[in-house]
């Protein structure tokens, strides 16, 4: 899967799910402060990634990835 593929995805789950703003999400936008993804949510984007990508990630994985690009590279790094 390529990176585009993964942005793909995680997009529309941010966008339908988490209702955040399709314009905020930038490859520098901060999980955190610039999306608004809260500690509940993060439990959200971990089961994405494990029905999604198929790989299980510990919402302490979570938290090493301050932005939205950093998070697409560790999905990609795992699938790789």
């Amino acid at each position: 899967m390529t990176l585009e593929q993964i942005q793909e995805k995680v997009n529309a789950f941010l966008v339908d799910e988490l209702e955040i703003d399709e314009e905020k999400i930038t490859d520098g936008a901060r999980l955190k402060e610039d999306l608004g993804i809260d500690s509940l949510e993060v439990v959200d984007v971990v089961v994405l990634v494990d029905q999604e990508f198929g790989f299980k990630m510990k919402p302490e994985d979570f938290k090493g990835l301050p932005t939205y690009g950093d998070f697409c590279r560790y999905i990609e790094s795992r699938l790789g």
